[in-house]
C-alpha cells in the first residue's frame, strides 16, 4: 500500500455538541470501508453515522438513557445495498443491536436485544448467556475476536496489567486427549442449541510484558492472498506504561512472544488509551492519554525497526488565545490542555501543496493556559489559572531551523520533573556519548535522559515524541503581581510594553497592570473596572490602550508623559452610557487607529470612535467617543472579533465575528457619514459549518500582511488570512479573498 507523505485533516464531522467517545469504521468483507461510526455523550446519548464518501450526517440512532461508551459494527453483505449490524454500549447498563436491510430499509432498534422487524417479516434473535471466562484480576479494557481458518481467537486485556488470548474450536475440533500425568489446557463448552454444535474454550496464552494498566489490544486486520481470507496471528497493545507492543506466535515453538516495542520516552503523559495496525500492518498509530496521536512505521529492510512518523496533532481541549508573529510566518497558541503550541506552514520539495504543521510546543505548562501575546517575532509572554505571566523566547535549536540564523542563545530546553519552570540548556550542559567522556554519567543529562534536550536537525515536521520533549522555549522571567488566575495579556506594537488583567470580582482586583519589557518592572496599576477585564488591546500606533470587562463596560486609556505616569483614563462607558447589556468578551482597533470594535454576549457588534481619536487627551473624551455604526446584531452571542489590518479594494474595514454557536461570519464596514446608516454594514462571507468550529469562537487573529503564509503568491495582495481558535480543541487557518469581499 502506497501512504501519501502528505498527512493532513481533510474534513470535520459535526454534529455531535459532547465529547466523542469512540469511533468504528465498518468494512465490507472484500475490505471496502463504507461508513464510520461515533458516539456522544450523556446528554445526547447518541448513535450517529457518517457516510464515508460524502461525509454528511446520516441517520442518528437514539435509545440509549445514558453515555455511549462503545460500539462495532458488522457488514453482513458485499452488495451494494449493504446489510450492516451494529451493537452499541452505554453507562444504562444495557447493550443495544441495530440492524439496517437494503437501500430502503430503516434502522429499528432490538427492544432489550431481542427482535427486529423489516418490510417483510418479523424476525427474533434471543441472546443468552453460555459461558463467563475467568482469569482477569481487574477490570478489563479491551476485547477483539480474530478468526484464523475455522478457529475463533478472543484477546482480552485489563488493569491487571495482562493479556489473554482464548482460542474457540468446534467440540470435534478439540486438543487431542493426552496421558492421565500429563499436563492439559482446561476447556471450557457450551453449545448453540439451534445449531446443535458443541464448542470448547480454551486459555491459549498470557501475555506479560506491560507495566501498567493495559487499556486497547487488536489483532493485525486481515489480508486476502489468493482470493483467500487470513487473519495474521499477530497482536497490539496499548498500555499506560507509555509503550505501544507488537505481539506474535514463535514459529517454532508457538509460544507468544514480545516481536516489537514503541513508546514514549519522557514527557508528562501518562501511557496509551488505544492503538490500531493499518490494513498491511505496516504501521501503527496510537492515542495518548494527553490527546496526541503517534504513529510509527516499519523499516523495509529490518523489519523489527520502527521509526516515528509525522502526523495530525494540536490542542485536546478548548483553545483559548492565538495570536500570529509580527512577520505572520508562523501562529503560537494556548490552551486548557496546559501547553502552548506552534504551529507553521510546511512545503516540502517534492511537494507543491502547502500543509500546516505543529513544529514546536514552547511551553507545558501544570495549569490551564488562558491568553498570551506575542513580544517581537521570538518571545512570547503567557497566562494561565496561577498567579503569574510567564515569559518565553526562542532558543538557538529553533531560530537555526526556523530561519538559519544563529546568535548567543540556549539550545533549547527542558522542564525539570514536577517543575512548572522551562530550564534553558547551554551546548556544554547536552549529553555527550560515554567513549567521548568517560565521566559523562555524571551530567545530569545522561543521569535523567528521560526528561532531558536533544537538539533536532528539522528536515521535516518534528513527530510527537520530540514535540514533548525537544521544542520547549526556555523561560525567561516571571511576572508576580496580580491577586487572582491571569485571565488577558496584551503587548503594544514596539514590543516594549505589556498590559496584563487577573480574574475579579472587586474593583481593586480588576486592576490591569502595565510592564516594561526591558526591566520586567511593574510600571503602573490602572483601575476602572469592577469586574474581570476580558480582553486588551493596544491601538496599532501605540497611542491608546483599550479594555473591555464583564461588567459590560469598555474603558480607553491613552499614553501622558506630563504626569509621569504612562497611561490615564481618558474615556469610558458606564451605566448610563452603555450601549452592550451583557459581558464584552472581545474587542479590536482599526488599523489606522481612528475606531475600535466591541462585541459582546449581547449578540452586539459596535463600533466606536470619533472625527479624530488623536485630539483626545486626559479628561477630554469622556463625552467624545460614541457608537460609529449601526448595532450589528450577529444572531448569537459574540464571543470574538478581529479587524484586518488590509482594507478592501474600496477601501472598506474586513471585520471577522466569531460566535458562541462557533460560527464565523466576515462583514465590511465603512463609515458613510456623521451619522451612522443602516448601510455601513456589509456581509461579506458566512463560513460554511463544515469550516467553522463546533464549538465557541474564543479569538479571531488577522495575518498583519496581505499574503499566505508557507506561499510565494505572485499576486499576494489578494489573498488574507485569518487564524482562529475555539473551544472545539482546534485551531483554524483561513485563506480569505478581500476582492471577493
Amino acid at each position: 500500500m502506497s501512504v501519501p507523505q502528505v498527512r493532513r485533516a481533510v474534513a470535520a464531522l459535526r454534529g455531535h455538541a459532547g465529547r466523542v467517545n469512540c469511533v468504528r469504521w465498518v468494512r465490507r468483507r472484500d475490505g471496502v470501508a463504507l461508513k464510520v461510526f461515533s458516539h456522544r455523550l450523556l446528554e445526547f446519548k447518541l448513535c450517529e453515522i457518517f457516510s464515508c464518501v460524502q461525509l454528511v450526517k446520516s441517520i442518528p440512532l437514539k435509545g440509549h438513557t445514558e453515555a455511549v461508551f462503545a460500539v462495532d459494527a458488522v457488514c453482513q453483505s458485499d452488495e451494494p445495498d449493504f446489510n450492516v449490524l451494529i451493537a452499541s454500549a452505554a453507562s444504562d447498563s444495557t447493550v443495544r443491536i441495530w440492524s439496517r436491510h437494503g437501500s430502503e430499509g430503516n434502522i429499528f432498534l432490538m427492544l432489550g436485544i431481542t427482535y427486529w422487524l423489516n418490510k417483510n417479516d418479523e424476525f427474533f434473535i434471543q441472546f443468552q448467556k453460555v459461558l463467563i471466562l475467568p482469569g482477569h484480576e481487574d477490570w478489563i479494557r479491551g476485547v477483539e475476536w480474530a478468526v484464523c481458518g475455522e478457529d475463533l481467537f478472543l484477546a482480552s486485556c485489563a488493569q491487571d496489567c495482562l493479556i489473554r488470548i482464548w482460542k474457540v474450536c468446534t467440540k470435534l475440533k478439540q486438543l487431542p486427549e493426552t496421558e492421565d500425568d500429563s499436563i492439559k489446557l482446561k476447556e471450557n463448552i457450551f453449545t448453540v442449541k439451534d445449531a446443535d454444535t458443541s464448542y470448547a474454550v480454551s486459555l491459549e496464552s498470557v501475555l506479560a510484558g506491560h507495566e501498567n494498566w493495559v487499556y486497547a489490544v487488536h489483532w493485525q486486520p486481515s489480508f486476502s492472498k489468493d482470493g483467500s481470507i487470513q487473519q495474521p496471528m499477530r497482536i497490539l497493545s496499548a498500555s499506560m506504561d507509555k509503550t505501544v507492543i507488537i505481539w506474535e506466535p514463535d514459529k517454532e515453538s508457538g509460544v507468544w512472544l514480545e516481536q516489537v516495542r514503541v513508546g514514549e520516552v519522557g514527557g508528562n503523559t501518562l501511557g496509551f488509551f488505544d492503538c490500531q495496525f493499518s490494513p498491511d500492518g505496516s504501521m501503527i498509530i496510537a492515542h495518548a492519554f494527553h490527546g496526541a496521536l503517534h504513529l510509527w512505521k516499519q523499516a523495509t529492510i529490518n523489519k523489527k525497526e520502527w521509526t516515528p512518523e509525522v502526523v495530525i496533532s494540536g490542542h485536546f481541549n478548548s483553545v483559548e488565545d492565538v495570536k500570529w508573529d509580527p512577520e505572520g510566518e508562523f501562529v503560537i497558541s494556548v490552551g486548557f490542555d496546559q501547553t502552548t503550541r506552534l504551529f507553521a506552514p510546511w512545503k516540502r520539495k517534492e511537494e507543491t501543496e502547502v500543509t500546516w504543521h505543529e513544529i514546536a510546543r514552547p511551553q507545558v505548562h501544570g495549569y490551564d493556559l488562558r491568553c498570551l501575546a506575542m513580544i517581537g517575532r521570538f518571545e512570547f509572554v503567557s497566562g494561565a489559572d496561577e498567579k503569574v505571566l510567564r515569559v518565553f523566547r526562542a532558543p538557538k535549536n529553533f531560530i537555526e531551523n526556523f530561519s538559519n540564523q544563529s546568535s548567543d542563545l540556549p539550545e533549547g530546553a527542558t522542564v525539570p520533573a514536577l517543575g512548572l519552570s522551562n530550564k534553558a540548556v547551554f551546548e556544554g550542559d547536552m549529553a555527550v556519548q560515554p567513549d567521548e567522556d568517560e565521566e559523562s554519567f555524571n551530567t545530569i543529562s545522561n543521569q535523567y535522559p528521560e526528561i532531558y534536550f536533544q537538539p533536532l536537525i528539522l528536515t521535516e515536521p518534528p513527530p510527537e515524541d520530540h514535540l514533548l520533549q525537544n521544542t520547549l522555549w526556555p523561560e525567561i522571567q516571571k511576572l508576580y503581581g496580580h491577586g487572582y488566575e491571569i485571565f488577558c495579556v496584551a503587548c503594544n506594537n514596539s514590543n516594549t510594553l505589556l498590559a496584563s488583567a487577573c480574574k475579579a470580582s472587586k474593583k481593586e482586583h480588576a486592576a490591569i497592570i502595565l510592564w516594561s519589557t526591558s526591566s520586567w518592572k511593574k510600571l503602573q496599576s490602572l483601575s476602572f473596572h469592577n469586574l474581570t477585564v476580558t480582553q486588551l488591546a493596544f491601538s496599532p500606533d501605540d497611542s491608546f490602550l483599550l479594555a473591555v470587562s464583564r461588567d459590560r463596560n469598555w474603558s480607553l486609556v491613552v499614553g501622558s508623559c506630563e504626569f509621569k505616569k504612562f497611561f490615564t483614563c481618558c474615556a469610558y462607558t458606564d451605566k448610563n452610557t452603555a450601549v452592550h447589556s451583557r459581558i464584552i468578551w472581545s474587542c479590536d482597533w482599526t488599523p489606522d487607529s481612528k475606531y475600535f470594535i466591541t462585541g459582546s454576549r449581547d449578540k452586539k457588534v459596535i463600533i466606536w470612535g470619533q472625527c479624530d481619536l488623536s485630539v483626545i487627551t486626559e479628561g477630554n473624551g469622556l463625552d467624545s467617543i460614541k457608537p460609529c455604526s449601526t448595532v450589528l446584531d450577529a444572531g448569537d452571542s459574540v464571543t470574538a472579533v478581529g479587524i484586518s489590518r488590509v482594507l478592501t479594494p474600496d477601501g472598506r474595514y474586513i471585520v471577522a465575528v466569531g460566535l458562541e454557536s462557533g460560527k464565523i461570519i466576515l462583514y465590511t464596514w465603512k463609515q458613510s457619514g456623521k451619522e451612522p446608516t443602516l448601510a455601513d454594514w456589509t456581509t461579506g462571507v458566512e463560513i460554511d459549518n463544515s469550516q467553522s468550529h463546533a464549538l465557541a469562537v474564543k479569538r479571531l487573529c488577522w495575518r498583519h500582511h496581505a499574503g499566505r503564509a508557507g506561499h510565494n503568491d505572485e499576486n499576494s495582495s489578494k489573498w488574507l488570512q485569518l487564524a482562529s481558535c475555539g473551544a472545539d480543541h482546534c485551531v483554524k487557518i483561513f485563506n480569505v479573498n478581500r476582492f471577493a469581499l
